[in-house]
């Protein structure tokens, strides 16, 4: 049995003449400590799929299960980071990722969540900025406090909506190493959304290209298989890395001319030259 399993999926947004079928027989089984990354076009319906799962949205029809059991609204067990920060201004650092934690384990002490709060938050390097507010703190640093909020409740599943987008190359580079080693620990599952190609071969297991929609489907599967731990500065020499980029590439390049073909829509592809990765 799947640890995570998307059976059928289609996603329509609107009713009569007006829907649009944003997602289309979604098909996808993720195992136990499993790191899966789905790349595609911006407007592709990426976001759609992780409310999915995260249970923000149900589907038109099909069936999303987690553990063998329907997914039903959200859940601690399944921990996400967004695109955005999603603070609440009016509390600190430490009381944001304090909400989360108290959430996850209501009948711990208080002494408990404060220690497990200082231990993520120390591990995403803001342990100087605890006490500050979000409107003190830059675009990465806040980013930085979401990652530490949705680690600090241990879930069962780490699900991460293009997390590290906004973020420069210094701090990208970095939080992918934490999560990383997070994952890496204790193999928690996790599923990576991202529209860099690169940081899906350096963090998963394997990338399932999102073809655009309307009617987005789920393409093949690219297997990484790429010894870890990775070097991000080896892997510019790795013959498997530069097969493994091409052949993502080269695919996503050519659904996008066929859609372009078919419908005249100009379609965004992927970051192909991110600024975390030194090229040769």
């Amino acid at each position: 049995m799947a640890y995570l399993e998307l059976k059928n999926i289609n996603k329509t947004y609107g009713v009569g003449e007006q829907a649009t079928e944003v997602l289309s027989n979604i098909n996808l089984s993720i195992e136990e400590g499993e790191f899966v990354a789905i790349v595609g076009f911006t407007g592709s319906g990426k976001t759609t799929l992780v409310n999915l799962i995260n249970g923000l949205l149900e589907p038109t029809s099909g069936e999303v299960l987690f553990k063998g059991e329907p997914v039903k609204g959200t859940s601690h067990e399944r921990g996400v980071i967004f695109q955005n920060y999603s603070l609440l201004p009016w509390l600190t650092v430490e009381q944001n990722v304090l909400m989360a934690v108290k959430e996850a384990f209501p009948k711990r002490e208080k002494a408990v969540w404060k220690r497990k709060a200082g231990h993520y938050i120390e591990m995403v390097g803001l342990t100087p900025a605890i006490n500050k507010l979000p409107k003190e703190l830059s675009g990465g640093m806040r980013q930085r406090v979401a990652v530490a909020r949705a680690l600090a409740m241990k879930p069962d599943m780490i699900i991460m909506d293009e997390p590290l987008g906004a973020l420069d190359a210094l701090t990208r580079g970095n939080l992918q190493d934490q999560i990383l080693k997070i994952w890496g620990k204790d193999k928690r599952t996790a599923l990576l959304i991202t529209n860099d190609v690169d940081e899906g071969i350096y963090m998963a297991d394997r990338i399932i290209p999102l073809r655009p929609g309307p009617n987005a489907t789920l393409g093949p599967e690219f297997k990484i298989n790429i010894e870890r731990p990775r070097d991000k500065t080896d892997l510019n020499d790795n013959p498997v890395y530069k097969k493994t980029r091409n052949a993502i590439i080269e695919y996503l390049m050519d659904i996008g001319e066929e859609r372009k073909s078919e419908q005249q829509n100009t379609y965004v592809l992927p970051d192909l030259m991110p600024k975390s990765f030194v090229r040769v």
